[in-house]
């Protein structure tokens, strides 16, 4: 990168930005070309060492000052001077304020090394299952035992993973620190220790019970709660049960992908149910009372008189819930008229009968008539 570029340029911000969006426009950067995210890569190190410098003067009201109103030769070679003296651990300390300040590394969140380099807790893992529900469980809501394998902390050495009755001794390799050091050309890369994983602490003597994990597998019976109205492809998080972290982290979370199975009868849209029911013809005609299935059983409803085939009528609240509790929706019933595919003697001369007699109503010919006459 070249260091001649204005370092407004180099961070991608406006003259007149904000001393917040210059620490954000840093942080960007800043993880993008971070060397332990880019080992072995003299051109992202180059320009990590320029974005840090032009943070370094613009997130100073001493030096930004001077910067915009003489540029680099204001400030006399002081900003490089103290930036190019300075070592990796106090590059992470003068930006410290950016990832979160405190006892943390700033680049802690995201490669699990303090500045001490010990590595604080760390989380257990998380769990995914997926299981399958039928309609109506899905629609109401259910407590569902499901059965799942997990790691949970060794109870013979309460996850040290070292033998009951001895201890962890200091790592040889970061003498207890958990981090090492390596020369990286212009600076000095301080890393977590790849022999115990930023402890600074080894097992010396393993548990028997979990060979120095300080985990142990175990299976569980876990009652989830299904909450009514929940959807197709959910995916629901059960907090904390998960794995156990081996050193005193909290646990990791279950997630569950929830699948509903289809109804033979009822159909899902958003807070509704949709089902069809045939009539007889003479229930659509003449209107009638009769009995519809529901989620919570038979409800009765009516069908009005002159009722066309392909109507739809409201059953209010018989819907599902809204996942969130809030209100519900309802039943909506499309009527099919039925027309029988054979008639007895007697309802052919019925449905003759009732065809003159409609006609003689209505005075008016027929589609034949009206095109080849009587």
């Amino acid at each position: 990168m070249d260091d001649k570029r204005d370092y407004y340029e180099l961070l991608g911000v406006d003259r007149k930005a904000s001393s917040e969006d210059i620490r954000s426009a840093y942080r960007k950067l800043a993880l993008k070309y971070h060397p332990d995210r880019n080992p072995d890569d003299k051109e992202a190190e180059s320009k990590f060492k320029a974005i840090s410098e032009a943070y370094d003067v613009l997130s100073d009201e001493k030096k930004r000052p001077l910067y915009d109103q003489y540029g680099k030769d204001g400030l006399r070679g002081q900003a490089q001077r103290d930036f190019q003296s300075a070592s990796f651990q106090d590059i992470f300390e003068a930006f410290g304020d950016i990832f979160g300040g405190g006892s943390e590394s700033p680049f802690g969140d995201f490669f699990g090394v303090s500045r001490g380099g010990r590595r604080g807790p760390q989380r257990g893992a998380s769990l995914r299952v997926e299981f399958e529900l039928d309609f109506k469980e899905a629609a109401l809501g259910i407590k569902k035992t499901i059965e799942l394998q997990r790691h949970e902390r060794c109870g013979s050495c309460n996850g040290s993973g070292a033998k009951p009755g001895t201890s962890k001794s200091a790592c040889p390799t970061c003498g207890g620190r958990g981090s090492v050091a390596r020369n990286a050309g212009f600076f000095m890369l301080q890393t977590t220790c790849p022999a115990c994983g930023g402890e600074g602490q080894k097992i010396t003597s393993p548990c028997a019970s979990c060979k120095g994990g300080g985990l142990v597998g175990v299976k569980r019976e876990i009652e989830v709660s299904i909450p009514a109205g929940i959807e197709n492809g959910t995916r629901m998080r059960v907090s904390g049960q998960g794995e156990q972290s081996r050193d005193g982290g909290p646990p990791g979370d279950l997630y569950c992908d929830i699948y509903v199975r289809e109804h033979e009868f009822f159909k899902r849209h958003e807070n509704d149910i949709l089902c069809e029911i045939p009539v007889s013809f003479a229930q659509a005609a003449m209107g009638a009372e009769i009995e519809v299935p529901t989620l919570q059983g038979k409800s009765s409803l009516k069908i009005p008189r002159g009722t066309a085939s392909g109507s739809l009528l409201r059953m209010k609240g018989l819907g599902v819930t809204g996942v969130n509790g809030r209100g519900r929706g309802d039943q909506i019933v499309r009527v099919t008229v039925s027309v029988p595919s054979k008639l007895t003697k007697r309802q052919e001369e019925l449905l003759a009968e009732f065809s003159r007699i409609e006609q003689e109503q209505s005075g008016k010919k027929n589609l034949w008539e009206k095109f080849f006459g009587p």
